[in-house]
């Protein structure tokens, strides 16, 4: 048997993965734009021509049609002209990690099937709580913000039951329209109902209003609901904000309520020389989300929920047999995780904090916010653009809309825009819509790009807007237009 790795296949496992890690490095080196262009189409009819079914083909064969099929046609998410999502470059350390995660293959539900990777998880954990300003904090690392948030609110809902004994459809949540998707979601997975989440209204950056936030746990207590928590948001999706965590957790406290901070974007803050101090308040929360995998520089997945309490992840212990018998007195985490089996995720954190230290990490993040900073000027002082409103973080939300074009126009050339760009494979770029008004957004999270990597970026969004904008239906040939556009060949693009 030469398939499982073993002694016996130890030669082998090295050499496969050299001849691997050779291959994806020749990638990175060669890669010159963020994503190949090819269509759906084109990438649906390749994989069904895979015959899954058929007798295999060995190690090496199988490798390099996965190189053919999916790495030659991947995202790159360290490419400067990929700035879409939240998405980041992933530190080596990081990926070195991760051959040895899926090596070892440890579980770390329980310690005997983990050992010291149970204490180091626990220990990234306490690390991580302190940073907050738990004294003594507690979590589990997750797979990622939306199930920290889930469990946040699950843990929430079952400490208001016990203090009010109220019935399920009383129960109410309260957080802004910029608070991510999973809030709604969560709300309606625990059974609180379709209107369980109240919107509290925000100010003009989109950040929640402190004021109004009191006056509606008043309005929802005289309507005879029963608050579980209050979701403050610590980097907002669309916009970057941060809401102002001291005022919202004086709300809380004086209204005896769970504060919640989703910072699953701005953690990165936690180690930042210079920008630690916008999440002041955040120490005053009962849980926070963090997310490694956006601002730690981390590979999918690696987040956790940070509690300020320990006891307060009791509603998801369970305790089996075969598994975790009471009174063992080995420490184990399925009595804080929604999940059983879980990858040793929290190692590629432990190696890249001994590799380049937190404050190299800090140092990292404050390198796109910086950039993020340096994108608004540009955006501001481009006549064709119009900038829709700053970010405390690394987002950058901007409209094509010169003088005299109308906001209609402006509104539907943005996902056109958008999708020419990405088929065109040269630049990715999102969409969104604030206040009611179509924008494109920009998401920086590589802390090698430059400000002139974000000029090229800015200067092919106007130049495939003007395009689209004169005329030229998204159609057959846009995307070698747009290839001449991007290249500097006008009368090219003209010609199309």
């Amino acid at each position: 048997m030469h398939e499982l790795l073993s002694s016996a296949t130890a030669d082998h496992y090295a050499a496969t993965m050299r001849e691997t890690v050779d291959r994806l490095a020749d990638r990175f080196r060669e890669t010159r734009r963020p994503f190949s262009g090819a269509t759906r189409e084109e990438l649906g009819a390749l994989v069904d021509a895979v015959d899954l079914d058929g007798p295999g083909q060995g190690t090496a064969a199988a490798l390099r049609e996965v190189d053919a099929l999916f790495v030659r046609n991947a995202v790159w998410f360290h490419h400067p002209d990929y700035a879409a999502h939240l998405n980041c470059p992933v530190a080596v350390p990081a990926v070195a990690a991760e051959a040895v995660v899926a090596a070892v293959n440890a579980s770390l539900d329980t310690y005997d099937q983990s050992t010291a990777g149970t204490l180091m998880e626990r220990r990234l954990v306490t690390w991580t709580a302190e940073r907050i300003g738990f004294a003594a904090g507690d979590g589990i690392f997750t797979s990622g913000g939306t199930q920290s948030n889930l469990q946040a609110l699950l843990v929430a809902r079952d400490h208001a039951l016990a203090a009010s004994g109220a019935a399920l459809d009383r129960l109410v949540v309260l957080a802004t329209a910029s608070s991510h998707f999973s809030v709604q979601k969560s709300a309606r997975l625990l059974g609180l109902g379709e209107d369980a989440v109240i919107g509290v209204a925000t100010d003009e950056l989109g950040r929640m209003r402190p004021e109004v936030l009191a006056a509606t746990l008043d309005a929802a207590r005289a309507a005879g609901r029963v608050p579980v928590c209050v979701v403050a948001t610590a980097g907002t999706t669309d916009r970057g904000c941060i809401d102002p965590l001291g005022p919202i957790a004086d709300a809380c406290d004086a209204a005896g309520v769970w504060l919640h901070v989703d910072a699953a974007y701005g953690c990165g803050l936690l180690v930042s020389p210079t920008r630690r101090h916008l999440l002041d308040g955040i120490e005053r929360a009962r849980s926070v989300t963090v997310d490694y995998h956006k601002s730690f520089f981390q590979p999918v997945s690696s987040s956790a929920l940070i509690v300020r309490h320990g006891a307060d992840l009791a509603p998801v212990a369970w305790y089996a047999d075969y598994l975790n018998p009471e009174g063992s007195g080995e420490p184990n985490q399925v009595d804080k995780s929604l999940q059983t089996t879980r990858r040793f995720d929290a190692l590629k954190l432990w190696v890249t904090l001994r590799a380049l230290g937190a404050d190299r990490l800090g140092e990292m993040f404050d390198a796109v916010v910086d950039l993020a900073a340096a994108a608004h000027d540009l955006v501001e002082h481009d006549p064709d653009l119009r900038l829709v409103g700053r970010s405390q973080l690394s987002t950058v939300l901007f409209r094509y809309q010169p003088p005299g074009v109308p906001d209609a126009r402006a509104d539907a050339l943005v996902p056109l825009v958008r999708r020419a760009l990405f088929d065109a494979g040269r630049t990715i770029v999102a969409k969104t819509v604030v206040d009611g008004r179509a924008c494109l957004k920009l998401t920086l999270l590589n802390p090698d790009s430059t400000v002139e990597d974000v000029r090229r970026v800015l200067g092919a969004v106007r130049d495939a807007a003007a395009a689209l904008d004169g005329g030229r239906e998204l159609a057959t040939g846009l995307d070698r237009e747009l290839d001449a556009v991007l290249d500097g060949d006008l009368d090219g693009a003209l010609a199309w």
